[in-house]
């Protein structure tokens, strides 16, 4: 079963999740962009920055879910359009090209990057973004009960993201004749509630897992996923701490 996504739970982390995204744009160098893409836009928050930065320019908002899709149309002066990072097109030369926390999503996606930095115009900025925390128990607990039984006769084939270092995204699109800048933050997120952890993973990486599991399953799932999941990240009073690891690359193609 192909997972779906959902926009209001995705936003009830909204600063947490939007920070990496105004750290990787406030590197783009891009004065008067006429076309700027914000590919795997999501519910188009994010997107609408851009086009608040760049009022003259048209912004166009690309996801793949058409929740996502929905929810963007009519957020700022975006274009929200229905499109799969791997396959769409853009309708010009794009001189801002961004995908913030998408790529993880795509196996193989560093094969994707010739295709991505083609579409730039002389000049274009590139700019991605992608987790690099899934060694952290936020993932590695969901991987190891996914493998329990009784679910694993469900879950073998759960997409599930995953990414590289920034190193490696420098040298690939340097390869590509690109002037890079890597880096990488940690992020300590300090969340509240019951199961701040489950309700941060439900949103994003552990979304097509629990979609993935029969109603008879999914409930006993869930509690002991959460139940792990509290055991790794207590709350000592003052809320669970998340470390997060973000990677970026920005890039500009030569004149």
């Amino acid at each position: 079963m192909a997972h779906t996504w959902s926009p209001e739970q995705y936003l009830g982390f909204g600063d947490e999740r939007g920070r990496p995204f105004v750290e990787l744009t406030a590197r783009l160098g891009a004065e008067t962009p006429e076309l700027v893409v914000d590919l795997g836009a999501g519910p188009g928050t994010l997107s609408a920055l851009l086009a608040a930065r760049w009022p003259g320019a048209r912004v166009l908002a690309v996801d793949s879910s058409a929740e996502m899709v929905a929810r963007a149309s009519g957020v700022g002066a975006i274009t929200a359009q229905l499109g799969d990072l791997r396959s769409w097109e853009p309708p010009g030369p794009v001189d801002v090209l961004v995908s913030n926390a998408a790529l993880q999503w795509v196996p193989g996606h560093l094969d994707l990057l010739p295709r991505l930095v083609g579409m730039l115009a002389p000049g274009g900025w590139l700019g991605i973004q992608v987790p690099g925390n899934f060694d952290e128990p936020s993932h590695t607990i969901r991987h190891h009960l996914a493998e329990e039984d009784p679910y694993a006769a469900h879950l073998r084939d759960v997409a599930h993201p995953a990414s590289h270092d920034a190193a490696t995204y420098l040298r690939a699109l340097q390869g590509l004749g690109l002037e890079v800048d890597a880096w990488e933050t940690t992020y300590l997120h300090v969340l509240h509630g019951p199961d701040p952890v489950f309700e941060w993973v439900s949103g994003t990486g552990a979304r097509p897992t629990l979609q993935a599991l029969p109603e008879t399953l999914r409930p006993t799932f869930e509690t002991e996923f959460r139940a792990r999941l509290r055991k790794a990240y207590p709350d000592d009073g003052h809320g669970v701490v998340l470390p997060f690891r973000r990677i970026f690359a920005v890039a500009q193609r030569p004149y």
